[in-house]
Parts: structure tokens; sequence; C-alpha cells
């Protein structure tokens, strides 16, 4: 008889980690070995209970997110661990972070339970899921051509992408803050982001970084 598959869910809500395992629990395959509360607890639990799959939300409040949890979990263990994505978020720079990351699948929390007891099985396997909306958003995202950034905006992207805030920025390239915050405006627009984490991922995304 083939071994259920070993869950660790990490959600920094405790009703909706008990929707889940009330729902995982009656499927006969899948065994929740683990829960976590933010992203650091999922990282040691993986760590020592070894799961088959983290079943990962993207906001976990307080601490490093759900992306920077799949990034160390996934490097620790040298992919022997997948990680699902479970989330509310379905934006291009949440879905490329997560991939980029290392997450096996990304999965949004609409989805039916049939759909997700399939996705854990998959990413089992190693296997890659994702959720209709997201694939049609990778999909675009591969047909669209690349965004073009003029000079200006690729210098700002790039101070950016050392975390320096819009006064820093405007300091660096002897600009104004009015006139960082207006190109970072067009740069958001183009990339199709608004945020700055999610500029820079897309930015790196797209090889527009160095």
């Amino acid at each position: 008889m083939t071994p259920p598959v070993r869950i660790l869910l990490c959600d920094d809500h405790a009703v909706v980690r008990a929707g889940l395992l009330a729902l995982l629990g009656g499927e006969p395959d899948i065994e929740v070995v683990g829960e976590a509360g933010s992203g650091e607890e999922a990282v040691a639990l993986t760590a020592r209970l070894g799961p088959d799959v983290v079943l990962m939300d993207l906001q976990l409040g307080a601490g490093i997110d759900g992306v920077e949890a799949t990034r160390r979990i996934t490097s620790a263990r040298g992919g022997a661990v997948h990680v699902l994505v479970l989330t509310t978020y379905d934006t291009d720079a949440d879905i490329t972070r997560a991939i980029e990351a290392g997450a096996t699948g990304y999965l949004l929390k609409a989805e039916r339970p049939e759909e997700l007891f399939a996705a854990i099985r998959a990413a089992a396997q190693g296997r890659t899921t994702l959720s209709p909306p997201v694939a049609s958003r990778v999909m675009a995202r591969m047909r669209s051509p690349r965004p073009t950034l003029t000079e200006r905006e690729l210098d700002i992207l790039g101070q950016l992408s050392q975390g320096l805030g819009n006064r820093d920025i405007a300091r660096a390239l002897f600009i104004s803050e009015a006139t960082v915050k207006t190109h970072l405006g067009r740069i958001y627009e183009k990339l199709g982001v608004d945020t700055r984490a999610g500029a820079v991922a897309v930015a790196k995304e797209q090889r527009l970084l160095p």
C-alpha cells in the first residue's frame, strides 16, 4: 500500500488551518503531520518533520512571508520537500515571486476541494499545478512583449533593487523626489505591478536588471 502524502499546513489564521485539517482529514491518502502559523515556524517544522508537501499561504503577518519561507524550505531541503502555494493573491508579482522561490504549484483558495486534493497529490510527485486564473496570467506574461523602460526608469529600478527609498534615489540620481514618484508610477504601469517589491521581482524575471 502506498504511504499517504505527508502535509505541513502553513497559514497565520487558525480558523483556516482548522478548516483545512477537517477537509484533508477525509482523504485516506493525505496525512497532515504539522501546522505552522508563521513562515519561521514552517521552516523549522519542515526541517524537523520532513513532510512531502508544504501547503503555504503567502501573507503570514509578522516575520517572513510565504515566498521567503518557500525559498528557505526548497533550498534547504534540496528539492525533497515540495511547496504548494494556497492563497487568495493572484497578482503577476505574487505568482512570479512564488515560482522563482521554488514553489511547485500555485492554487487559489477559491478552488474546489477536489482540485486541492489533486494538486496536493501532484505536488508530492513534483508535478506543477496552477489554478486556471494563475495559468492564464502566466501564459499572458509569456506571450506579452518585454516591457520597454527608458534609461532613467532603468536607473531608478536599479536603485529600487538595492532597497533605496525615494529620497535616497533622488539624491543618488540628482533629481527631485517628485520626479522619482512620477517615474515609479510609469514603471509600475509598464510592469503591471503596484508595489516596489513587485517591480523588482518582475524586472528580475524579465531580465531588466543586471
